[in-house]
């Protein structure tokens, strides 16, 4: 109806980033917290006067008050929610095109001239409400996107060492002035400016932004990170591998653009569509009004049919008839934890046939727990006292292994004893002194005993520590990120809806996803992505012909989100980007709701194939009868006004609780 939100996204952008692609803010200024207000859109305001003014003039109409009373009301709401797309059609007139916008607004201008002033309102608040939430979309993707640029920091630590190699200096430089080559020193819980390699230090780094991992990842000399990540407890120096334009951060934002185009043609066709009718119905219009007249009509009667032709042919049936059923199933998948943001993405949820999901944060809920804990068999400690003495040395660390571990320990009643000379060290576990006893709890080592080597059944759980008392090695402990309970229900439900088992698409580990595809059913697993990963697997998927589904929580998801045919987001731990780029999201974090709003959605579209042919056949009733005959003013007007209430009420079925046990059943 109004401008394509994809090209006010991208305009929004471009202006919001610089050339290279950084964040725009000055160097050193601290990211904004961007979240557009409803009421700060224009449209949205206008909007609100016209629905407004509406509601005060109904009842006032219908109780048969005086029309001094509800006729300016009326003519607010046509003033206030008509004036932006007539201002609209009459610019497309311009460019020698015409579209539905301006046919609204001559229809409505049409029932009012003709004395029906409800009906012409009711469709000028209509288009209204539809043009504030299309721009209340674009914003919050807007700022989304911007959001995400502002996850890498705006300056960086920059060293370099003077000629004779024997002082080595700092500088603080503007992330985007960073160049292949550079060295840059990252300090503990710094963010780091780019991606690189580390040259020296050990530590570790959150970088669940970009591979979705839900624990920190060791980093030594060697490793790869991420622009964005933030470090752990060890100072880093890195060098700078890509140009900040490139980094993996940059990439996603372009992804997620780039994805978000590939829907503009689908816009095209809808707009070449709407502006073939509006031409067929005003040439038609105008028809019916001077073919008459050069027959020797009266100037009245010929304005009357005209009129009345131009109410009955009118796409106000039609646009209710679409809108009702896909309305009343957003509102009952709403009172269901199930927020979908539009009519259009409803719709297309019910013509999905291949699901795709992410792991962590999805079929998982995202947070590390201990699940297995193996005493070395001639330690002298069982389970409990292995678990008490790793929890006491870990109780003093904030990293989340160590919280899992603790809970772990609280869980089972177990006693925590005070730690003494706690020390961290990055990448590798922490270590104290325990009722004078030194305590160690980190990474497996190399010669430890056998027995306490990861095998493929531990190590597919999660990550496995080694605990070491007194130098000894004395057990270890298996952390896992814990499968949600309806992973496996949701999965099975996506199978019968879709008739193919989803795709498992993770940065995680290959064995950590080969454990929860077999826990869940899923038999085609693809792990260690990177988010451009999974925007090809998506896209592979779409090139056999499938249209698919993603599922997915984090930043990086944020892409295959936009890619899919229809982006399900995790609402409880969700990213706001995943949020915002989404078409639907799952507030209470329910898998099964997934394959209940797809049914919903199929429910939904039988429902506007029916309310389409109702429209078109009174519609086309209507007209005929118009032109060959003499359909009544009124009449005209009853028969158009029963239509729209007829699929209203049609529509409105969705809205029963029935409708949704009925989508909710297995199978």
């Amino acid at each position: 109806m109004y401008s394509c939100m994809v090209c006010r996204v991208s305009a929004t952008l471009t202006t919001s980033t610089s050339p290279s692609g950084a964040s725009s803010r000055p160097p050193g200024a601290s990211a904004p917290r961007r979240r557009t207000r409803v009421l700060a859109l224009p449209e949205a305001r206008w909007a609100l006067v016209s629905t407004l003014a509406f509601l005060l003039a109904l009842p006032l109409d219908l109780t048969g008050a005086s029309a001094w009373l509800y006729g300016p009301l009326y003519a607010i709401a046509y003033a206030a929610g008509g004036w932006e797309p007539a201002l609209e059609g009459l610019r497309a007139l311009r460019e020698k095109t015409l579209d539905v916008d301006l046919l609204m607004i001559v229809a409505a201008l049409g029932a009012a001239a003709i004395g029906q002033v409800l009906d012409g309102a009711l469709l000028i608040v209509i288009f209204a409400t539809s043009g504030a939430l299309e721009a209340l979309a674009t914003a919050r993707t807007a700022d989304s996107v911007r959001g995400l640029l502002d996850l890498a920091p705006a300056t960086a630590t920059r060293v370099s060492s003077k000629d004779d190699g024997t002082e080595e200096t700092e500088e603080t430089v503007a992330t985007d002035q960073l160049a292949v080559g550079d060295v840059l020193l990252v300090r503990p819980g710094e963010r780091i400016g780019a991606d690189g390699r580390v040259l020296d230090g050990e530590s570790e780094a959150d970088q669940a932004t970009i591979t979705g991992e839900p624990l920190p990842v060791p980093k030594a000399p060697g490793d790869e990170v991420f622009a964005g990540t933030l470090n752990g407890t060890g100072a880093l120096r890195v060098r700078v591998e890509r140009d900040p334009a490139d980094s993996v951060i940059a990439r996603i934002v372009t992804l997620v653009e780039e994805a978000s185009e590939t829907k503009a043609p689908t816009q095209l066709f809808i707009e070449k569509i709407e502006q073939r009718y509006a031409v067929g119905v005003v040439v038609a219009t105008l028809a019916v009004f001077a073919i008459p007249l050069a027959f020797g009509a009266d100037l009245t009667s010929a304005l009357l049919r005209a009129m009345t032709f131009m109410i009955v042919a009118s796409p106000c049936a039609v646009v209710l008839a679409t809108m009702p059923p896909l309305l009343s199933a957003i509102a009952n998948a709403g009172r269901h934890g199930v927020l979908v943001k539009s009519a259009v993405a409803m719709e297309r949820l019910g013509e999905i046939d291949a699901a795709a999901l992410d792991k962590t944060g999805t079929l998982t809920e995202g947070t590390p727990e201990v699940t297995a804990v193996r005493p070395h068999p001639g330690s002298g400690f069982d389970e409990d006292a292995l678990l008490a003495l790793a929890a006491a040395a870990e109780h003093p660390s904030e990293h989340p292994l160590a919280r899992a571990v603790v809970a772990a320990a609280r869980a089972r009643g177990l006693r925590i004893a005070p730690a003494e000379d706690f020390a961290a060290r990055p990448g590798r576990g922490v270590s104290a002194t325990v009722e004078g006893r030194a305590v160690t709890v980190g990474r497996m080592q190399e010669g430890a005993a056998a027995d306490l080597e990861p095998t493929e059944e531990t190590a597919d759980s999660g990550t496995t520590v080694l605990v070491q008392c007194d130098g000894a090695p004395v057990g270890t402990l298996t952390l896992t990120d814990r499968l949600r309970p309806d992973a496996a229900p949701a999965v099975s439900a996506l199978i019968a809806v879709t008739g193919t088992s989803p795709v498992l698409l993770t940065g995680d580990n290959r064995y950590a996803a080969a454990q929860v595809a077999t826990d869940t059913g899923i038999t085609d697993v693809r792990a260690d992505l990177l988010p451009e990963d999974k925007v090809d697997a998506v896209h592979a998927l779409h090139g056999a012909g499938r249209k698919v589904l993603f599922a997915g929580d984090g930043v990086n998801d944020a892409p295959a989100l936009a890619a899919a045919h229809s982006g399900v987001a995790m609402g409880r731990a969700g990213s706001d980007l995943a949020l915002e780029t989404a078409d639907a999201v799952v507030v209470r974090d329910e898998l099964t709701a997934i394959s209940a709003v797809v049914r919903l959605s199929r429910a939904a579209r039988r429902l506007v194939v029916q309310n389409l042919v109702i429209a078109g056949t009174c519609i086309a009733v209507l007209v005929v009868w118009d032109l060959v005959g003499h359909l009544p003013l009124p009449l005209g007007v009853a028969g158009h006004e029963g239509s729209t209430v007829l699929v209203g009420l049609n529509g409105l079925r969705l809205l029963r609780e029935s409708a949704w046990r009925k989508a909710s059943l297995p199978g």
